[in-house]
């Protein structure tokens, strides 16, 4: 049976009051309504209300300076907080506050009705460490997609709790920057945050580098060595690239992750470890498992809690943000502050973007050091997108005229890894080339059918409901492959 309670609403939106109260009095809840926060306090002193529902910004009082003071008399009362200011930080900051839950706008009704049940009918969650405004802001995840806000909420619910986090994603969508997230604004930031990189290693040292060896274990050992586990000992380990680990090194990664010890490489004697893992991959476990390449209960041990990072392609609406964000980072380097056009974002909005937000980020610097202007017009952005990392991008050719399609692929291949002098690039490379030929091969075959989708989609070998969602995903012009052939 679902808790009844009296809920106390503080919105200076009078149509929010309106929704809220209606919504919530009709499954059975006593409401009371303001539009400031200094009747809330009096609410709240006055020993009212069993649950709390407010906005962020009122015109009295932020809601985040007045829950410490509603925390400190009222230890017990949940607080549910909302804002149309839908940032990373300030999913953070309503965790670091003692909020129960955080609800940016606009939300889903139904969402909240479910919300507002569960904190009525469970103990309430510990209340965080307060945090410096500094260290708030230094946070660098940016974005206000329903998809980066999904993010952001399970990152808040993540930062107080020790449970193994499995991130996936695309390369360049920033794991390592969600990694370091959970352990910066966690209850072990204080303790060291240590990443391993698998695909960066030789397999077979990949178990020294994360239990230590000891003297004389193999040849070259010449003294002990720590490993990553003990660096990271009371902290963070981070295990990137979790799926190119061998699968000697995930037999021992499970023991370890069963028994809290390990020995290191030619020991014997075990040691106790007190980290938390938070692993990432951009490859498909699942298949993996199934091809016998990565053990299936190791795979559940450290799949706790899942967190897909979505791409950039799928959250287009956060590029101006972005941009922003990398242009301010150039400030901060010394270079000219510079903003893009609107026709140039609107054409960085449909660019696919393979290499993801790591692209964007160096198409920001590139723009800011070596164009003196300070808009970049629509011209350079498309000039800049047909050249940047490979020969295809939006409105460039599909493959270089003079080029039959295996001397295509081997060209690009041979572009690509000189762009990694003496290292390989990073891991994904079929993905990434299969990215980046999907866009024009589709443009293409929309500019020789005069914008058909039926004819396209014969052309393609595609049914055409196929067609009509990879024309939405990878945001080809439909208007311009019609007006163009």
């Amino acid at each position: 049976m679902t808790a009844r309670g009296h809920i106390l609403v503080a919105d200076d939106d009078a149509a929010i009051r309106t929704v809220l109260n209606q919504a919530l009095s009709r499954v059975g809840h006593e409401v009371r309504v303001t539009s400031n926060a200094a009747t809330l306090w009096r609410w709240v002193a006055a020993g009212e209300g069993d649950l709390v529902i407010t906005d962020v910004v009122m015109p009295d009082e932020n809601a985040f300076d007045m829950l410490p003071r509603i925390k400190k008399a009222r230890p017990e009362l949940p607080v549910i907080v909302m804002s149309a200011q839908n940032t990373f930080m300030t999913a953070i900051r309503a965790s670091e506050t003692g909020a129960y839950e955080y609800l940016p706008k606009p939300f889903d009704l139904t969402e909240l009705l479910n919300i507002v049940s569960r904190a009525l009918s469970e103990p309430r969650r510990p209340l965080a460490d307060q945090r410096g405004e500094e260290q708030l802001e230094a946070m660098p995840l940016v974005g206000r997609s329903g998809a980066m806000q999904d993010i952001y909420r399970m990152l808040a619910r993540m930062m107080q709790t020790d449970l193994t986090v499995m991130i996936t994603g695309e390369s360049g969508t920033g794991k390592e920057l969600v990694a370091r997230a959970l352990h910066e604004y966690g209850r072990r930031r204080n303790g060291p945050f240590v990443a391993i990189n698998m695909a960066a290693i030789p397999r077979d040292l990949i178990e020294s580098e994360l239990f230590g060896h000891e003297k004389g274990a193999f040849t070259g050992a010449q003294h002990r060595s720590t490993g990553r586990f003990e660096q990271a000992d009371g902290g963070t380990l981070f295990l990137d690239e979790i799926g190119d680990m061998p699968m000697e090194a995930q037999t021992r990664l499970l023991r370890v992750l069963q028994q809290g010890e390990y020995t290191t490489v030619g020991g014997r004697t075990p040691i106790k470890t007190d980290v938390r893992i938070v692993a990432a991959t951009n490859k498909d476990l699942r298949n993996l498992i199934g091809q016998g390449l990565f053990r299936e209960d190791l795979f559940y041990r450290l799949n706790v809690v899942p967190l897909r990072l979505p791409a950039l392609r799928e959250r287009s609406e956060d590029i101006p943000d972005l941009v922003r964000h990398f242009f301010k980072q150039a400030e901060s380097e010394g270079l000219q502050k510079k903003r893009i056009s609107s026709g140039g974002i609107e054409l960085m909005k449909r660019y696919p973007w393979p290499g993801n937000v790591r692209e964007l980020e160096n198409l920001i610097r590139r723009l800011a050091a070596l164009y003196p202007q300070d808009e970049i017009a629509q011209e350079i952005i498309e000039s800049e997108l047909r050249t940047v990392d490979s020969p295809v991008a939006p409105g460039g050719n599909l493959l270089p005229e003079d080029l039959s399609i295996s001397q295509a692929v081997e060209h690009y291949l041979q572009r690509y890894f000189a762009s990694f002098p003496g290292d390989l690039p990073p891991p994904g490379l079929y993905q990434r080339i299969l990215a980046e030929v999907e866009y024009p091969l589709v443009l293409a075959s929309m500019t020789a059918t005069r914008g058909n989708q039926i004819k396209a989609a014969e052309l393609l070998g595609l049914n055409r409901n196929t067609l009509r969602k990879k024309i939405r995903e990878l945001g080809v012009n439909v208007y311009r492959a019609s007006r163009s052939a």
